[in-house]
Protein backbone atom coordinates (compact mmCIF):
# COMPACT_ATOMS: atom_id res chain seq x y z
CA UNK A 1 0.00 0.00 0.00
CA UNK A 2 2.83 2.43 0.83
CA UNK A 3 4.54 1.65 -2.48
CA UNK A 4 1.31 2.38 -4.34
CA UNK A 5 0.86 5.62 -2.44
CA UNK A 6 4.44 6.66 -3.23
CA UNK A 7 3.92 5.95 -6.95
CA UNK A 8 0.76 8.04 -7.06
CA UNK A 9 2.43 10.94 -5.28
CA UNK A 10 5.44 10.74 -7.64
CA UNK A 11 3.12 10.77 -10.66
CA UNK A 12 1.31 13.71 -9.13
CA UNK A 13 4.48 15.83 -8.95
CA UNK A 14 5.78 14.76 -12.38
CA UNK A 15 2.52 15.78 -14.06
CA UNK A 16 2.53 19.04 -12.16
CA UNK A 17 6.06 19.76 -13.39
CA UNK A 18 5.13 18.95 -16.99
CA UNK A 19 2.10 21.22 -16.89
CA UNK A 20 4.19 24.01 -15.42
CA UNK A 21 6.68 23.76 -18.32
CA UNK A 22 3.90 23.80 -20.91
CA UNK A 23 2.23 26.73 -19.22
CA UNK A 24 5.42 28.81 -19.33
CA UNK A 25 5.22 29.21 -23.12
CA UNK A 26 3.95 32.57 -24.29
CA UNK A 27 1.12 32.37 -26.82
CA UNK A 28 0.94 34.81 -29.71
CA UNK A 29 -2.48 36.47 -30.03
CA UNK A 30 -4.06 36.09 -33.46
CA UNK A 31 -7.54 36.78 -34.81
CA UNK A 32 -9.60 34.70 -37.20
CA UNK A 33 -9.44 37.44 -39.85
CA UNK A 34 -5.63 37.47 -39.65
CA UNK A 35 -5.50 33.70 -40.12
CA UNK A 36 -7.82 33.84 -43.13
CA UNK A 37 -6.00 36.77 -44.75
CA UNK A 38 -2.62 35.08 -44.41
CA UNK A 39 -3.95 31.68 -45.53
CA UNK A 40 -5.62 32.88 -48.75
CA UNK A 41 -2.42 34.76 -49.65
CA UNK A 42 0.38 32.40 -48.64
CA UNK A 43 -1.14 28.92 -48.60
CA UNK A 44 0.60 26.47 -50.93
CA UNK A 45 -2.65 25.29 -52.49
CA UNK A 46 -3.58 28.87 -53.45
CA UNK A 47 -0.12 29.52 -54.88
CA UNK A 48 -0.34 26.34 -56.97
CA UNK A 49 -3.76 27.40 -58.24
CA UNK A 50 -2.30 30.75 -59.31
CA UNK A 51 0.48 28.89 -61.11
CA UNK A 52 -2.18 27.00 -63.05
CA UNK A 53 -3.70 30.38 -63.98
CA UNK A 54 -0.35 31.57 -65.31
CA UNK A 55 0.13 28.35 -67.31
CA UNK A 56 -3.34 28.72 -68.87
CA UNK A 57 -2.60 32.35 -69.72
CA UNK A 58 0.70 31.37 -71.34
CA UNK A 59 -1.05 28.65 -73.37
CA UNK A 60 -3.58 31.22 -74.56
CA UNK A 61 -0.82 33.56 -75.74
CA UNK A 62 0.56 30.74 -77.86
CA UNK A 63 -2.64 30.89 -79.92
CA UNK A 64 -1.69 34.38 -81.12
CA UNK A 65 -0.01 32.47 -83.95
CA UNK A 66 -3.49 32.43 -85.54
CA UNK A 67 -3.01 36.14 -86.39
CA UNK A 68 0.72 36.82 -86.26
CA UNK A 69 3.12 35.95 -89.09
CA UNK A 70 5.85 33.35 -88.83
CA UNK A 71 9.27 34.55 -89.97
CA UNK A 72 12.33 32.39 -90.55
CA UNK A 73 15.90 33.29 -91.49
CA UNK A 74 18.39 30.79 -92.92
CA UNK A 75 21.88 30.78 -94.44
CA UNK A 76 22.84 27.81 -96.61
CA UNK A 77 26.19 26.88 -98.22
CA UNK A 78 26.18 24.25 -100.99
CA UNK A 79 28.42 22.93 -103.77
CA UNK A 80 27.54 20.51 -106.60
CA UNK A 81 28.62 19.16 -109.97
CA UNK A 82 25.10 17.97 -110.81
CA UNK A 83 24.38 19.52 -114.23
CA UNK A 84 20.86 20.62 -113.38
CA UNK A 85 21.70 22.06 -109.95
CA UNK A 86 24.94 23.68 -111.12
CA UNK A 87 23.10 25.53 -113.88
CA UNK A 88 20.34 26.46 -111.42
CA UNK A 89 22.86 27.89 -108.95
CA UNK A 90 24.25 30.15 -111.66
CA UNK A 91 20.74 31.24 -112.60
CA UNK A 92 19.96 32.12 -109.00
CA UNK A 93 23.25 34.01 -108.80
CA UNK A 94 22.40 35.82 -112.06
CA UNK A 95 25.82 34.98 -113.40
CA UNK A 96 24.94 33.08 -116.62
CA UNK A 97 27.13 33.91 -119.64
CA UNK A 98 27.11 32.69 -123.21
CA UNK A 99 29.95 30.28 -122.40
CA UNK A 100 27.73 28.51 -119.87
CA UNK A 101 25.65 27.13 -122.76
CA UNK A 102 28.61 25.14 -124.04
CA UNK A 103 27.37 21.50 -124.12
CA UNK A 104 30.55 20.25 -122.48
CA UNK A 105 30.12 22.69 -119.58
CA UNK A 106 26.41 21.94 -119.33
CA UNK A 107 26.93 18.18 -119.21
CA UNK A 108 30.12 18.12 -117.21
CA UNK A 109 30.20 21.16 -114.91
CA UNK A 110 32.92 21.59 -112.34
CA UNK A 111 32.04 22.01 -108.65
CA UNK A 112 29.68 24.98 -108.44
CA UNK A 113 29.25 26.71 -105.05
CA UNK A 114 26.16 28.59 -103.86
CA UNK A 115 25.66 30.62 -100.70
CA UNK A 116 22.03 31.49 -99.98
CA UNK A 117 20.63 33.91 -97.44
CA UNK A 118 16.85 33.49 -97.19
CA UNK A 119 14.00 35.11 -95.27
CA UNK A 120 10.66 33.28 -95.27
CA UNK A 121 7.32 34.65 -94.07
CA UNK A 122 4.06 32.75 -93.47
CA UNK A 123 0.96 34.82 -92.72
CA UNK A 124 -2.26 33.02 -91.65
CA UNK A 125 -5.35 34.55 -93.25
CA UNK A 126 -8.37 32.31 -92.62
CA UNK A 127 -8.07 29.29 -90.27
CA UNK A 128 -11.45 28.81 -88.65
CA UNK A 129 -10.44 25.74 -86.64
CA UNK A 130 -7.56 27.66 -85.04
CA UNK A 131 -9.90 30.55 -84.16
CA UNK A 132 -12.23 28.26 -82.21
CA UNK A 133 -9.24 26.60 -80.57
CA UNK A 134 -8.10 30.05 -79.42
CA UNK A 135 -11.53 30.70 -77.90
CA UNK A 136 -11.29 27.37 -76.08
CA UNK A 137 -7.88 28.36 -74.68
CA UNK A 138 -9.39 31.60 -73.42
CA UNK A 139 -12.05 29.59 -71.57
CA UNK A 140 -9.26 27.68 -69.85
CA UNK A 141 -8.06 30.92 -68.25
CA UNK A 142 -11.54 31.52 -66.83
CA UNK A 143 -11.68 27.94 -65.55
CA UNK A 144 -8.44 28.24 -63.60
CA UNK A 145 -9.42 31.66 -62.26
CA UNK A 146 -12.59 30.10 -60.87
CA UNK A 147 -10.59 27.17 -59.48
CA UNK A 148 -8.33 29.65 -57.69
CA UNK A 149 -11.35 31.38 -56.19
CA UNK A 150 -12.81 28.06 -55.03
CA UNK A 151 -9.45 27.08 -53.56
CA UNK A 152 -9.41 30.33 -51.58
CA UNK A 153 -12.93 29.64 -50.35
CA UNK A 154 -11.95 26.16 -49.21
CA UNK A 155 -8.78 27.46 -47.52
CA UNK A 156 -10.96 30.02 -45.74
CA UNK A 157 -13.13 27.20 -44.42
CA UNK A 158 -10.04 25.23 -43.35
CA UNK A 159 -8.72 28.31 -41.54
CA UNK A 160 -12.05 28.75 -39.75
CA UNK A 161 -12.15 25.10 -38.75
CA UNK A 162 -8.54 25.12 -37.53
CA UNK A 163 -9.18 28.29 -35.52
CA UNK A 164 -12.29 26.77 -33.93
CA UNK A 165 -10.37 23.62 -33.05
CA UNK A 166 -7.73 25.78 -31.39
CA UNK A 167 -10.51 27.50 -29.44
CA UNK A 168 -11.85 24.07 -28.44
CA UNK A 169 -8.41 23.08 -27.17
CA UNK A 170 -8.27 26.23 -25.04
CA UNK A 171 -11.78 25.56 -23.73
CA UNK A 172 -10.71 22.03 -22.79
CA UNK A 173 -7.70 23.42 -20.91
CA UNK A 174 -9.93 25.86 -19.06
CA UNK A 175 -12.42 23.16 -18.08
CA UNK A 176 -9.67 20.80 -16.93
CA UNK A 177 -7.93 23.53 -14.96
CA UNK A 178 -11.20 24.25 -13.17
CA UNK A 179 -11.69 20.54 -12.51
CA UNK A 180 -8.10 20.27 -11.27
CA UNK A 181 -8.59 23.20 -8.92
CA UNK A 182 -11.77 21.65 -7.53
CA UNK A 183 -10.17 18.23 -7.17
CA UNK A 184 -7.11 19.66 -5.43
CA UNK A 185 -9.39 21.41 -2.95
CA UNK A 186 -11.12 18.10 -2.28
CA UNK A 187 -7.70 16.45 -1.95
CA UNK A 188 -6.56 19.01 0.62
CA UNK A 189 -9.72 18.54 2.63
CA UNK A 190 -9.42 14.74 2.37
CA UNK A 191 -5.74 14.71 3.29
CA UNK A 192 -6.33 16.97 6.32
CA UNK A 193 -9.09 14.70 7.60
CA UNK A 194 -6.99 11.61 6.95
CA UNK A 195 -4.19 13.05 9.07
CA UNK A 196 -6.75 13.64 11.79
CA UNK A 197 -7.81 10.01 11.50
CA UNK A 198 -11.34 10.89 10.41
CA UNK A 199 -11.31 9.09 7.04
CA UNK A 200 -9.51 6.14 5.49
CA UNK A 201 -6.35 6.24 3.36
CA UNK A 202 -8.22 4.76 0.40
CA UNK A 203 -10.19 8.03 0.11
CA UNK A 204 -6.94 9.98 -0.14
CA UNK A 205 -5.62 7.60 -2.77
CA UNK A 206 -8.81 7.90 -4.81
CA UNK A 207 -8.50 11.67 -4.89
CA UNK A 208 -4.80 11.46 -5.80
CA UNK A 209 -5.65 9.18 -8.71
CA UNK A 210 -8.31 11.66 -9.84
CA UNK A 211 -5.81 14.55 -9.64
CA UNK A 212 -3.22 12.61 -11.63
CA UNK A 213 -5.83 11.69 -14.27
CA UNK A 214 -6.94 15.30 -14.69
CA UNK A 215 -3.35 16.51 -14.91
CA UNK A 216 -2.62 13.95 -17.62
CA UNK A 217 -5.68 15.07 -19.58
CA UNK A 218 -4.66 18.68 -19.07
CA UNK A 219 -1.18 17.99 -20.47
CA UNK A 220 -2.81 16.34 -23.51
CA UNK A 221 -5.13 19.32 -23.98
CA UNK A 222 -2.20 21.72 -23.90
CA UNK A 223 -0.40 19.54 -26.43
CA UNK A 224 -3.51 19.80 -28.62
CA UNK A 225 -3.10 23.58 -28.51
CA UNK A 226 0.36 23.14 -30.02
CA UNK A 227 -0.95 20.76 -32.67
CA UNK A 228 -3.75 23.15 -33.65
CA UNK A 229 -1.29 26.07 -33.71
CA UNK A 230 1.07 24.16 -36.01
CA UNK A 231 -1.79 23.42 -38.41
CA UNK A 232 -2.74 27.09 -38.46
CA UNK A 233 0.89 27.96 -39.26
CA UNK A 234 0.83 25.42 -42.09
CA UNK A 235 -2.35 26.96 -43.51
CA UNK A 236 -0.83 30.46 -43.32
CA UNK A 237 2.37 29.31 -45.03
CA UNK A 238 4.62 30.25 -42.10
CA UNK A 239 7.10 28.10 -40.11
CA UNK A 240 5.53 25.92 -37.42
CA UNK A 241 6.41 26.09 -33.74
CA UNK A 242 4.48 29.20 -32.73
CA UNK A 243 1.70 28.77 -30.17
CA UNK A 244 -1.30 31.03 -30.83
CA UNK A 245 -3.99 32.36 -28.56
CA UNK A 246 -7.49 32.96 -29.93
CA UNK A 247 -9.94 35.81 -29.83
CA UNK A 248 -12.58 35.33 -27.15
CA UNK A 249 -15.31 36.47 -29.60
CA UNK A 250 -14.64 33.68 -32.08
CA UNK A 251 -17.86 31.90 -31.03
CA UNK A 252 -19.89 34.67 -32.71
CA UNK A 253 -17.44 35.45 -35.54
CA UNK A 254 -18.93 32.93 -37.97
CA UNK A 255 -22.47 33.25 -39.20
CA UNK A 256 -24.34 31.12 -41.68
CA UNK A 257 -27.80 31.44 -43.19
CA UNK A 258 -29.32 28.07 -42.37
CA UNK A 259 -32.56 29.06 -44.12
CA UNK A 260 -31.01 28.52 -47.57
CA UNK A 261 -32.67 25.49 -49.14
CA UNK A 262 -30.76 25.25 -52.45
CA UNK A 263 -27.12 25.40 -53.45
CA UNK A 264 -26.53 28.38 -55.79
CA UNK A 265 -25.69 27.44 -59.37
CA UNK A 266 -23.23 30.35 -59.41
CA UNK A 267 -20.83 28.67 -56.99
CA UNK A 268 -17.26 28.93 -58.26
CA UNK A 269 -16.67 25.20 -58.81
CA UNK A 270 -20.02 24.82 -60.60
CA UNK A 271 -19.28 27.77 -62.88
CA UNK A 272 -15.79 26.37 -63.54
CA UNK A 273 -17.29 23.07 -64.69
CA UNK A 274 -19.78 24.94 -66.88
CA UNK A 275 -16.88 26.85 -68.44
CA UNK A 276 -15.18 23.50 -69.06
CA UNK A 277 -18.32 22.33 -70.87
CA UNK A 278 -18.29 25.53 -72.94
CA UNK A 279 -14.61 24.97 -73.76
CA UNK A 280 -15.46 21.42 -74.88
CA UNK A 281 -18.16 22.79 -77.18
CA UNK A 282 -15.61 25.16 -78.70
CA UNK A 283 -13.15 22.32 -79.27
CA UNK A 284 -15.91 20.31 -80.97
CA UNK A 285 -16.64 23.30 -83.18
CA UNK A 286 -12.92 23.65 -83.92
CA UNK A 287 -12.78 20.04 -85.08
CA UNK A 288 -15.80 20.62 -87.33
CA UNK A 289 -14.17 23.74 -88.78
CA UNK A 290 -11.16 21.64 -89.79
CA UNK A 291 -13.35 20.37 -92.65
CA UNK A 292 -13.21 23.85 -94.17
CA UNK A 293 -10.31 25.04 -96.36
CA UNK A 294 -7.47 27.15 -94.95
CA UNK A 295 -6.15 30.31 -96.56
CA UNK A 296 -2.58 31.43 -95.89
CA UNK A 297 -0.17 33.87 -97.51
CA UNK A 298 3.52 33.18 -97.88
CA UNK A 299 6.59 34.92 -99.19
CA UNK A 300 10.36 34.69 -99.29
CA UNK A 301 13.30 36.89 -100.14
CA UNK A 302 16.73 35.42 -100.85
CA UNK A 303 20.26 36.46 -101.74
CA UNK A 304 22.56 34.16 -103.73
CA UNK A 305 26.29 34.39 -104.40
CA UNK A 306 29.16 32.14 -105.38
CA UNK A 307 31.24 33.59 -102.53
CA UNK A 308 30.81 33.08 -98.79
CA UNK A 309 29.13 36.08 -97.19
CA UNK A 310 28.41 37.39 -100.64
CA UNK A 311 25.04 38.93 -101.42
CA UNK A 312 25.23 39.46 -105.15
CA UNK A 313 21.86 38.39 -106.54
CA UNK A 314 18.42 38.81 -104.95
CA UNK A 315 14.99 37.42 -105.67
CA UNK A 316 11.58 37.21 -104.04
CA UNK A 317 8.65 34.82 -104.09
CA UNK A 318 5.14 35.61 -102.84
CA UNK A 319 1.79 33.89 -103.05
CA UNK A 320 -1.45 32.78 -101.45
CA UNK A 321 -2.30 29.17 -100.72
CA UNK A 322 -5.77 27.68 -100.35
CA UNK A 323 -5.54 24.17 -98.87
CA UNK A 324 -8.33 21.76 -98.16
CA UNK A 325 -8.02 18.40 -96.43
CA UNK A 326 -10.81 16.50 -98.12
CA UNK A 327 -10.45 13.18 -96.32
CA UNK A 328 -8.39 12.21 -93.28
CA UNK A 329 -9.37 8.62 -92.91
CA UNK A 330 -12.31 9.40 -90.56
CA UNK A 331 -9.86 10.82 -87.99
CA UNK A 332 -11.74 14.12 -87.65
CA UNK A 333 -15.10 12.35 -87.39
CA UNK A 334 -13.93 10.10 -84.58
CA UNK A 335 -12.23 13.02 -82.83
CA UNK A 336 -15.55 14.87 -82.78
CA UNK A 337 -17.29 11.78 -81.39
CA UNK A 338 -14.73 11.48 -78.59
CA UNK A 339 -14.97 15.18 -77.73
CA UNK A 340 -18.76 14.98 -77.61
CA UNK A 341 -18.63 12.04 -75.20
CA UNK A 342 -16.17 13.90 -72.97
CA UNK A 343 -18.47 16.94 -73.01
CA UNK A 344 -21.42 14.79 -71.98
CA UNK A 345 -19.34 13.26 -69.18
CA UNK A 346 -18.56 16.75 -67.84
CA UNK A 347 -22.27 17.60 -67.87
CA UNK A 348 -23.07 14.43 -65.90
CA UNK A 349 -20.30 15.22 -63.40
CA UNK A 350 -21.67 18.73 -62.91
CA UNK A 351 -25.16 17.36 -62.24
CA UNK A 352 -23.76 14.79 -59.81
CA UNK A 353 -21.74 17.42 -57.95
CA UNK A 354 -24.78 19.68 -57.65
CA UNK A 355 -26.90 16.83 -56.28
CA UNK A 356 -24.18 15.86 -53.79
CA UNK A 357 -23.89 19.46 -52.63
CA UNK A 358 -27.65 19.63 -52.11
CA UNK A 359 -27.45 16.57 -49.85
CA UNK A 360 -24.57 18.12 -47.92
CA UNK A 361 -26.52 21.36 -47.57
CA UNK A 362 -29.50 19.59 -46.02
CA UNK A 363 -27.25 17.59 -43.70
CA UNK A 364 -25.35 20.71 -42.62
CA UNK A 365 -28.56 22.55 -41.82
CA UNK A 366 -29.66 19.61 -39.67
CA UNK A 367 -26.23 19.50 -38.00
CA UNK A 368 -26.55 23.15 -37.03
CA UNK A 369 -30.00 22.55 -35.55
CA UNK A 370 -28.80 19.45 -33.69
CA UNK A 371 -25.81 21.32 -32.31
CA UNK A 372 -28.05 24.13 -31.09
CA UNK A 373 -30.23 21.60 -29.29
CA UNK A 374 -27.16 19.96 -27.74
CA UNK A 375 -25.87 23.34 -26.58
CA UNK A 376 -29.17 24.06 -24.85
CA UNK A 377 -29.20 20.63 -23.22
CA UNK A 378 -25.59 20.86 -22.05
CA UNK A 379 -26.14 24.31 -20.56
CA UNK A 380 -29.02 22.95 -18.51
CA UNK A 381 -26.98 19.90 -17.53
CA UNK A 382 -24.07 22.12 -16.43
CA UNK A 383 -26.35 24.12 -14.16
CA UNK A 384 -27.68 20.92 -12.64
CA UNK A 385 -24.23 19.30 -12.33
CA UNK A 386 -22.82 22.45 -10.70
CA UNK A 387 -25.58 22.49 -8.11
CA UNK A 388 -25.21 18.74 -7.55
CA UNK A 389 -21.46 19.11 -6.97
CA UNK A 390 -22.03 21.98 -4.54
CA UNK A 391 -24.50 19.92 -2.51
CA UNK A 392 -22.27 16.83 -2.51
CA UNK A 393 -19.24 18.81 -1.40
CA UNK A 394 -21.19 20.29 1.48
CA UNK A 395 -22.42 16.86 2.50
CA UNK A 396 -18.93 15.40 2.03
CA UNK A 397 -17.47 17.98 4.37
CA UNK A 398 -20.15 16.94 6.87
CA UNK A 399 -19.20 13.29 6.38
CA UNK A 400 -22.54 12.30 4.84
CA UNK A 401 -21.22 11.04 1.44
CA UNK A 402 -18.02 9.29 0.40
CA UNK A 403 -15.18 10.55 -1.80
CA UNK A 404 -16.30 8.56 -4.82
CA UNK A 405 -19.58 10.49 -5.00
CA UNK A 406 -17.75 13.83 -5.06
CA UNK A 407 -15.27 12.64 -7.70
CA UNK A 408 -18.08 11.34 -9.90
CA UNK A 409 -19.90 14.66 -9.62
CA UNK A 410 -16.71 16.54 -10.51
CA UNK A 411 -16.13 14.30 -13.51
CA UNK A 412 -19.74 14.68 -14.61
CA UNK A 413 -19.50 18.49 -14.50
CA UNK A 414 -16.26 18.47 -16.51
CA UNK A 415 -17.75 16.15 -19.09
CA UNK A 416 -20.77 18.40 -19.56
CA UNK A 417 -18.57 21.48 -19.95
CA UNK A 418 -16.37 19.71 -22.48
CA UNK A 419 -19.46 18.48 -24.33
CA UNK A 420 -20.78 22.06 -24.44
CA UNK A 421 -17.48 23.30 -25.88
CA UNK A 422 -17.52 20.49 -28.45
CA UNK A 423 -21.12 21.20 -29.45
CA UNK A 424 -20.37 24.92 -29.82
CA UNK A 425 -17.32 24.12 -31.95
CA UNK A 426 -19.35 21.72 -34.11
CA UNK A 427 -22.05 24.32 -34.63
CA UNK A 428 -19.55 26.97 -35.73
CA UNK A 429 -17.77 24.54 -38.05
CA UNK A 430 -21.12 23.59 -39.60
CA UNK A 431 -21.91 27.28 -40.15
CA UNK A 432 -18.53 27.77 -41.80
CA UNK A 433 -19.18 24.75 -44.02
CA UNK A 434 -22.60 26.17 -44.86
CA UNK A 435 -20.85 29.31 -46.07
CA UNK A 436 -18.56 27.17 -48.22
CA UNK A 437 -21.53 25.32 -49.73
CA UNK A 438 -23.53 28.46 -50.55
CA UNK A 439 -20.84 30.96 -51.63
CA UNK A 440 -21.40 32.43 -55.09
CA UNK A 441 -18.91 33.75 -57.64
CA UNK A 442 -17.59 37.23 -56.89
CA UNK A 443 -18.99 39.69 -59.36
Amino acid sequence: MRRKAFSIVLLFFLNAAAIKVIGQETAKPITLDEVIASAVTNNRAVQLAKQDESIASSNFKQTEAVFLPQVGLSYTAMSTNNPLNAFGFKLQQKSITQMDFNPDLLNHPSGTPDFTTKVEVMQPLVNMDALYMRKGAQKQIEIYQLKTQRTKEYITFEAQRAYLQLQLAYDAVKVLEEALETTKAVYKFTDDHYKQGLIQQSDVLNVQVQVATIETNLATAKSNIKNASDYISLLMGVPTGTVYSVDSNVATAISGNDTIVTVPATRADFVAMQRAIDASNLMIQSSKMSYLPRLNAFGSYQLNDSRMLGFGANAYLAGVQLSWDIFKGNRTKNTITTQTLERNKLSAQLAQQQEQSSLELNKTRRDIANAQYEISQHKTAIEQATESLRILRNRYEQGLVNTTDVMMATTQLSQQKLALAQATCNQQISKAYLQLLTTSVNK
